[in-house]
């Protein structure tokens, strides 16, 4: 969602008053202008810019006398049933939003807001990070839709103004153009020609959210069959890829299966396995009941349960079965999945299974929609490849741990290239009592760590003392000793590990129940690259600390390494550290790049002479 709405515009703007006003605000853009009667289109480089852009300008800057309106472009096409509306005030009870679209009650906060403009038919919170609330709402009609999305966007709420946008149909697509040419960005006139394909049915879309059911051991062989016929029947049958994960957790009772192919595909792939195990327990006089065990990732399984389990007692009575979750304490660090324990008739477990799965993917999609319409709390991160959803291989089992999902970008490389994300470098310390617990028992944590995270993980021998940033100094007191976390690997290795070491010190009461974990990290940048970091009078390094709320030092009077590098330290909360260590990145690959773009004479940075002096900058 790159391409932007420009509404409020004023008969006399031209192209060239909108240019004027995103560069005045620093907003860049990939394309020229389309400006029409009242209102205009431009595209923006990536979703990111997008956000700026309306976060920045709509309802706040002017064009001849007129406050513009920035939002997404959604193609009429995809404009769907569904709504996500922001900004709602943070004190907002979730209670009255649900109330309100469960039955449009009209009560003195909301009033029926939602309910007034037709059917609510689901209406879900989103988790943000935002201090005000999310939520998505699907109506039952689209001129409903329509209708909620012009009278609330914009609506005041106790003086926080909504900001309502639509949610894409993703799985329509806008026409593309005529051959030999046509209209950037429009469909072609007319309708299609005789025989073409947009007159043909449109092939199912596999889901991103794959089925991963529990089977016993024993039943392997037989899903499998001979020469492995039985489940390459079942594929082709299907429509689907089946991975049957036999080497995880060896002599476990139960071995994980993966599914991947449309809803429609899964739930006809898990009830041919449910029949396969049937009739091989009838042969083999197994008489222990088979239920069906669905694993699903923990993000999800509260929106499954629902309000004080209404979501899941329903589905119980629906389809006449017993279903029940697996507790919270079976959870691991590295295990996030809950397992969806369904006992009933073959045919009772596979409607259960569709209603399950149904749930699961309509809170998969609502996360994914909120994110890409949020702007990125830590740019330059793979989001697919941290796990935080479950489209692909991570988060969905162990042994998937470090699989990019299908059709998913490979990585990011920190200095703007594409391909296999670059690797770096992180100094992180940590109290030199709490070695032992992220080391664990044999060093079996720091390695199971190590390949959850794809990173190398090492701690060094020796306790150190951070005096100041300058220089690292034998330790003085117990209360001050360190121990350095040396962490290389990608942007979305160095999320993964670094979270769960601040987790882990957490965990284990390294710091008080209400202390918030605050680490320090080092990481290095060339020496002629250091004056970009701090900016012109310390401007940028005091506006990186006040946009992360991490403290962001560059140390004077540093002797540059052997590598020409000198040491940036960072110290804060997991979160701010993480979007302090992206934002410098993201400062290193713009010099990177004017580097490679004005190569010196020697190919080397600027003499040492030209070097901006390395200074330490107060905190505003």
């Amino acid at each position: 969602m790159n391409k932007l709405y420009i509404g409020n515009v004023s008969e006399e703007a031209s192209a060239e008053d909108l240019e004027t006003i995103f560069e005045q605000w620093k907003i860049p853009h990939s394309g020229p202008f389309l400006v029409k009667t009242g209102y205009a289109f431009v595209d923006c480089p990536d979703e990111k810019v997008a956000m700026k852009a309306i976060d920045i300008l709509s309802g706040k800057v002017e064009l001849h006398g007129k406050l513009l309106e920035v939002e997404h472009s959604v193609p009429k096409r995809q404009r769907s049933c569904k709504l996500q509306i922001r900004n709602i005030p943070p004190h907002m009870q979730w209670e009255e939003w649900g109330a309100c679209c469960r039955v449009g009650m009209e009560g003195e906060v909301l009033d029926g807001l939602l309910a007034q403009y037709g059917t609510v038919e689901i209406c879900e919170q989103v988790n943000t990070d935002t201090d005000t609330a999310v939520v998505n709402v699907r109506y039952a009609a689209k001129d409903q839709a329509r209708q909620a999305m012009e009278k609330l966007n914009g609506f005041l709420m106790e003086n926080f103004a909504l900001k309502v946008s639509y949610i894409p149909d993703e799985t329509v697509t806008t026409d593309a153009p005529p051959l030999g040419g046509g209209r950037r960005g429009f469909a072609p006139r007319g309708p299609p020609r005789s025989g073409s394909p947009g007159l043909g049915a449109r092939p199912k879309l596999q889901s991103d959210v794959p089925l991963r059911i529990l089977v016993p051991t024993q039943f392997v062989g037989a899903i499998i069959g001979k020469e492995g016929a039985t489940i390459r029947n079942i594929t082709k049958q299907t429509h689907s890829k089946i991975d049957i994960h036999r080497k995880e957790n060896a002599g476990a009772a139960e071995k994980p299966i993966t599914v991947h192919s449309t809803p429609e595909g899964c739930s006809s792939a898990c009830r041919t396995i449910m029949e396969i195990m049937q009739k091989e327990a009838l042969d083999t006089k197994f008489t222990e009941e088979i239920p069906l065990k669905i694993l699903a990732h923990n993000n999800f399984v509260g929106r499954l349960i629902g309000k004080e389990g209404r979501n899941l007692k329903k589905i119980e009575v629906d389809t006449e079965t017993k279903i029940t979750i697996s507790p919270l304490q079976d959870l691991t660090l590295y295990n996030p999945e809950r397992t969806i324990t369904v006992k009933g008739s073959i045919e009772a477990c596979s409607r259960a299974e569709e209603e399950v799965m149904k749930k699961i993917r309509e809170s998969y999609e609502n996360d994914v929609a909120a994110m890409n319409l949020q702007s990125n709390l830590i740019p330059g991160l793979n989001l697919n490849a941290l796990g935080l959803f479950p489209g692909g291989a991570p988060g969905m089992g162990p042994s998937m741990a470090n699989a990019p999902p299908p059709g998913a970008q490979a990585g990011y490389s920190s200095f703007g290239g594409q391909g296999q994300p670059e690797s770096e470098t992180v100094h992180l310390f940590i109290p030199a009592l709490a070695v032992g617990a992220i080391i664990g028992k044999q060093g079996q944590h720091i390695k199971q760590l190590s390949r959850f995270a794809g990173a190398s993980i090492k701690i060094s021998a020796d306790e150190v003392n951070v005096v100041d940033a300058n220089q690292i100094a034998p330790p003085d007191s117990i209360d001050t000793k360190q121990r350095m976390v040396i962490i290389a690997g990608p942007p979305e290795a160095q999320f993964k590990a670094q979270g769960r070491i601040f987790g882990k010190l957490k965990e284990e009461n390294f710091f008080g129940p209400k202390e918030e974990v605050k680490l320090e990290a080092h990481i290095k940048v060339p020496s002629f690259a250091a004056g970009r970091v701090i900016g012109k009078g310390g401007k940028t390094v005091n506006e990186l600390q006040n946009l992360t709320s991490a403290e962001v030092v560059v140390p004077r009077d540093q002797t540059p390494d052997e590598n020409d590098q000198v040491i940036v330290k960072i110290t804060g909360h997991f979160y701010a550290s993480q979007l302090a260590q992206r934002k410098i990145q993201e400062i290193l690959s713009q010099v990177r790049r004017q580097q490679q773009s004005k190569p010196s004479p020697r190919g080397e940075g600027p003499p040492h002479g030209d070097r901006p002096p390395l200074a330490r900058p107060s905190r505003k």
